[in-house]
Order: structure tokens, then C-alpha cells, then sequence
């Protein structure tokens, strides 16, 4: 059993679980709303890995259209986004070769005109500054490991996991209680299938007469290219080969930065 030593607690206006684009994104923007309205609030965001941008492991292309309204300078702030598309292919594998398929055909989404390829990491770390010059609070290292709730049953905040326990579940001289995080609002956004997430969409049935979630594995290598095999900007898709006709999947490749390729691979 752990200590009952009482919590520590610290009170903020928001409290947000989750240091990626989007809980970042909403913090800045909080920030940007009270500032207009000549008000001051207190925002804080958990980040359950070592830094910011730690745990967010797959490349991207992104399209930089809510990053435009979000910080409009964000080139003249050396937002690290400077590869932009070049060449988009989509290609059907087979085991001796590939087909491309023509661009016209692709939809809307597989589009990637103006959109640019990053490194969505590098990204949430710039977001993070961003974020603390506006004077938000961001704790990297602190995981979110229990929802709290006010005596009428409504979210009040967030608990960190104790830290010291043992084997045995006893504490070891090494114990720290955890804090409690309280706020007003409490934002969720810890990513896919979080472990917050799903006891609050249990608790207040918030998947009831929804369509069941669908969810893949990814394995993702990132390579350093000699220059002469090095596309910049190149973004490549594919379907078919290993996997069979009726199973979902696929990978993606993308050239960005000096160098580097981005390559996943995906099924569910």
C-alpha cells in the first residue's frame, strides 16, 4: 500500500493532460483569448514523457492552415516547418513492383499541395515555447494517472502518479506522493486510446450510439540518406504488398529536412 500522506495541491483555470499539437494548441490559444479580453488565467499542461515531443513518434505532413490563424508569424518565429511538398505519388505494391496511381485521381484528402512535412516532434517542442512565453505552465515528466471529481461527480482536476513505490507496492525511501492538479476546466488530450480518456468515456457513456473506434499498429524507422538518394519534399503512399487485398494498411514515406526519410508501416 502507498503512504496516506495527503496530496499536495495546486489550483489553475485550466489544467490540460497531454503536451501534443493539441492540447498545446489549446493552451496557447486560451492564453491568446483572455489577453484580448484583458484578462489573466492560469493554464497548466502534464506531459507524461521525459520532454515534450518524446512520445510523438510518427512523421507527418501537415497543413498549415489552423497554424496560420493560431500564430501567423510562426515562419518569422522559426517554427521548425520548412520542407514543403515537392511530389506526391501514391503506389500499389506488388511482390515484383508497384503501380503508381495518377494524381487526379486521388481524393481531396491525399492531396498535398501547400501542405508542408515535418517533424511533429520538433514541432510540439516549438509549441512548447511558444506556449511558456505566454505564460503557460508545461510539467514534462509528470504523468496524469487519476481523474478527479468534485462532490457532485463533475471532473475538478487531475492526480500525478505516486513516485517510489516498490516491488511490493510499499513505498521506498525514494517516496513522493503525487499532486493534485485542480482547475476549473480540465482539457483530455493525452492521444489515442489514453488511459484518463477512457474512464471518463465509461463513466459519462460518452461512447454510447457512436461508431466503435478503429485503431492500427504503426512500426516507424526514420533514415539518414546519402545526398544523391535524398528527395526533399517528396511524399509517397502505398497499399498492396505484404499485406492482402482485404486487409486495411499500408506505409508512407516521406523526404524531409537534410536527409532525413520518414518511413511507417501500418496495419490494423
Amino acid at each position: 500500500m502507498t503512504s496516506p500522506t495527503p496530496r499536495e495541491t495546486m489550483e489553475f483555470d485550466v489544467v490540460i493532460v497531454g503536451a501534443g499539437p493539441a492540447g498545446l494548441s489549446a493552451a496557447i490559444r486560451l492564453k491568446q483569448l483572455a489577453a484580448e479580453a484583458g484578462k489573466e488565467i492560469t493554464v497548466c499542461v502534464l506531459e507524461k514523457g521525459s520532454e515534450v515531443g518524446a512520445h510523438i513518434l510518427s512523421g507527418a505532413v501537415i497543413d498549415p492552415i489552423s497554424l496560420n490563424e493560431l500564430i501567423p508569424d510562426w515562419k518569422e518565429k522559426g517554427a521548425p516547418i520548412d520542407t514543403p511538398v515537392t511530389d506526391d505519388r501514391f503506389l500499389y505494391l506488388g511482390p515484383s513492383g508497384s503501380l503508381r496511381f495518377p494524381n487526379f485521381l486521388f481524393p481531396p484528402l491525399m492531396s498535398n499541395h501547400g501542405n508542408y512535412i515535418v517533424s511533429l516532434g520538433n514541432v510540439c517542442r516549438w509549441l512548447a515555447k511558444q506556449a511558456e512565453e505566454l505564460g503557460v505552465e508545461v510539467y514534462p515528466g509528470f504523468a496524469a494517472a487519476e481523474v478527479l471529481y468534485d462532490e457532485k461527480g463533475s471532473v475538478k482536476g487531475v492526480a500525478t502518479g505516486d513516485m517510489g513505490i516498490g516491488r511490493d507496492g510499499k513505498p521506498k525511501a525514494s517516496f513522493t506522493r503525487g499532486m493534485e492538479l485542480h482547475g476549473k476546466y480540465t482539457f483530455i488530450g493525452e492521444g489515442v486510446r489514453g488511459s484518463l480518456a477512457k474512464q471518463l468515456m465509461a463513466r459519462f457513456k460518452l461512447g454510447e450510439n457512436c461508431d466503435p473506434q478503429k485503431f492500427g499498429i504503426g512500426l516507424k524507422e526514420l533514415w539518414q540518406l546519402p545526398p544523391e538518394k535524398h528527395k526533399r519534399g517528396l511524399v509517397v503512399h502505398t497499399m498492396g504488398w505484404p499485406l492482402t487485398d482485404d486487409t486495411g494498411g499500408g506505409s508512407f514515406m516521406y523526404h524531409f529536412g537534410e536527409g532525413l526519410v520518414s518511413i511507417v508501416r501500418a496495419a490494423p
